[in-house]
């Protein structure tokens, strides 16, 4: 077991990596068809901070300061939640007993962390398995991923919940601070759309944290360039997200829904840029036609982009389903369908581009029975047949999968370059 200093990666991975999980577990509990009894729901919460040490321990073996710091900073980022019990009755009220819950709540978390930890050493692997700090920037950036994958499923449901005025104000929240807002309130629509508002609130700490962290340690200027500039796509979110409230504006929604894909997909490709497999050195498997795979791989790229343009228009302004129907059935299906199985087929020699490969054309097929899903239930929750909830559930889920698609379509553009290059020519 160690006691050495950890890598700050490692900190700030297991501190922001325990909140997004803690936040999923409170979010879904939360959800109005879930509704989860209270204290079920604080022990799931409390359950993820024992996992985060549990994991960090894994790597870094017995480290109690560790631990604690993890914790601590998993703790300080659950402030953002906690405001909303610790407000008044009216805007700009804070509840005396606040000074009390602050600190307890963060040396709770990191008291829980560190359990875990204790746990999670037991397990923990061979000596110098931590790794150095540059590994543990890409876990970070994959913890950057995983929020902004749930932020897109959050703000798909305010879309088809229709909830995207529900809090008609910003950046308050009926007058109050947005942070806090009383929980009691937030019910129906409020819940979807300031859940939202606080979500995004935690991927932007997280961009911009990442931002810190690769510029601190990648020696690579493109992708701290890349990450810095997935900061002012998360700012420019932000603001657009709030002008669509306070300007009413349908384009405006679409645009912010759009961004979000492309956001979304830039985090990805840092994600696979820092990753241990990318920096690894070994040189890219040389064989012929990798010109066409990067070439179609990109085009793939192109085409999905174009679909989700479609389908933010059809969610926003219900005009153009059929474009977007025929655009998705004889055209970006087939292709992803295409690149999937080539890029599963000419790699024999890269595991990782097989696996993508074949995620992507089976993502593809899902996708498709989604659209068809969200066609039906939105016709049938019109005719009152269905539940409103059955459509609400399978428009969120076909516009996150077109995000997917879209990610792993861009992991197989990247991997084309780092993975193979072109068969160099005999003389």
């Amino acid at each position: 077991m160690s006691s050495t200093k950890a890598p700050a990666g490692s900190l700030v991975t297991v501190g922001f990596g325990t909140t997004v999980a803690m936040w999923f577990a409170g979010y879904v509990g939360r959800l109005p068809a879930v509704q989860l009894a209270s204290p079920v729901l604080l022990a799931a919460m409390l359950a993820c901070a024992v996992g985060g040490g549990a994991v960090m321990a894994r790597r870094l073996g017995w480290n109690p300061r560790a631990a604690l710091t993890a914790g601590a900073i998993s703790g300080l980022l659950n402030l953002l939640i906690l405001g909303s019990f610790l407000g008044g009755e009216s805007p700009g009220v804070v509840i005396p007993s606040a000074a009390f819950w602050v600190p307890g709540s963060i040396l709770v978390t990191a008291l829980l962390t560190l359990a875990g930890a204790f746990l999670g050493a037991r397990f923990a692997r061979p000596a110098g398995a931590a790794g150095a700090e540059g590994e543990w920037s890409g876990s970070f950036a994959w913890v950057a991923v995983a929020a902004t994958a749930l932020l897109l499923a959050v703000g798909g449901l305010v879309t088809s919940a229709e909830a995207g005025l529900a809090v008609d104000d910003w950046p308050t929240s009926f007058g109050y601070n947005m942070f806090l807002y009383p929980f009691s309130r937030m019910t129906g629509g409020v819940f979807y759309e300031h859940a939202h508002r606080l979500m995004g609130a935690l991927v932007g700490l997280t961009t911009v944290m990442l931002a810190v962290t690769l510029t601190r340690l990648e020696s690579r200027r493109w992708v701290r360039r890349l990450a810095w500039g997935a900061v002012v796509a998360v700012i420019a979110q932000g603001i657009l997200g709030g002008l669509r409230v306070t300007e009413l504006s349908l384009a405006l929604a679409m645009t912010h829904g759009i961004l979000a894909q492309l956001f979304f997909s830039t985090l990805v490709a840092l994600a696979a840029a820092t990753s241990g497999a990318w920096k690894s050195g070994d040189p890219g498997v040389e064989r012929p036609g990798v010109r066409a795979d990067r070439a179609l791989s990109g085009a793939l790229v192109g085409l999905i982009v174009i679909q989700l343009v479609l389908g933010a228009a059809q969610r926003h302004f219900q005009q153009v389903l059929l474009a977007h129907i025929l655009t998705g059935l004889a055209i970006v299906a087939p292709a992803c369908v295409h690149v999937g199985l080539r890029s599963w087929g000419v790699n024999p020699g890269s595991s990782r581009l097989r696996r993508l490969g074949l995620a992507l054309a089976g993502l593809a097929g899902l996708q498709v029975m989604l659209g068809i899903g969200a066609w039906l239930a939105t016709r049938g929750a019109a005719a009152g047949r269905l539940p409103a909830s059955a459509d609400l559930v399978v428009s969120t889920l076909h516009q996150w999968t077109g995000a997917l698609l879209l990610a792993l379509a861009v992991l197989i553009f990247c991997w084309n370059f780092r993975l193979i290059s072109p068969k160099a020519r005999s003389c």
